[in-house]
């Protein structure tokens, strides 16, 4: 793409990766901007209008090309033969794997977004990421179904993203375990919630079971 012509949008999805790796030396903030810029060709003042909103924006727009990355290396192909949990680990796993590089940038980046007035920011954020990551595991739940899987999801990541970033184990091999046992907790509670919610037709009556020793259907 000639980034010349590109607009805002398209600056911003193309800047987050260099950003990102100006931003453990620099910090999320002009500075690391320009030095992105710089360094892809693109007139400053223009990134910086890309960017007007400051740190939370150039946070966003990383967090964004890494859901695009993940998209990109997990097709619906790739998914599809997997099962259920290990689609959820597999697109956890490949997030990590593609931050991993520029581990001090979300350290840094996390610093920013638990600021009082970021609160809100963040939280959309990670509901984001969650939903993507959901979408692309197949799942197509519109009821409530849609949002506690999503915050349960946003929960999850977020206490391995902690796990993630102090880890010095080889190839983050104490964040994998982490990780497998958070996902093990969620499909145990996703099918006690299928427990619970089946409907009460398909529950043991005693008056029914009666019913139909003294009526037998035909």
């Amino acid at each position: 793409m000639d980034l010349a012509d590109a607009t805002l949008d398209e600056l911003r999805f193309a800047l987050a990766p260099a950003l990102a790796a100006n931003a453990a030396f620099d910090g999320w903030n002009f500075s690391a901007l320009d030095m992105a810029a710089e360094g892809m060709g693109v007139d400053k003042d223009v990134a910086r209008l890309a960017f007007s909103d400051g740190p939370v924006a150039m946070i966003d727009a990383w967090f964004a090309s890494i859901d695009g990355a993940m998209l990109a290396r997990l097709t619906p192909e790739k998914l599809g033969a997997m099962k259920i949990r290990e689609r959820i680990a597999a697109l956890i796993e490949t997030r990590l794997e593609l931050v991993a590089p520029n581990r001090e940038s979300l350290r840094r980046a996390l610093a920013v977004l638990t600021l009082p007035q970021n609160a809100a920011r963040a939280a959309r954020l990670g509901w984001r990421s969650a939903d993507v990551m959901w979408r692309a595991a197949g799942d197509t739940a519109t009821d409530y179904n849609h949002y506690t899987k999503r915050g349960i999801l946003s929960a999850v990541y977020a206490a391995t993203i902690t796990v993630f970033l102090d880890d010095e184990s080889e190839d983050f091999a104490e964040t994998r375990a982490f990780l497998s046992r958070r996902i093990d907790g969620i499909m145990r509670f996703e099918k006690a919630k299928a427990r619970w919610l089946r409907p009460a037709d398909h529950h043991f009556s005693i008056s029914r079971f009666i019913g139909r020793l003294r009526y037998p259907a035909v």
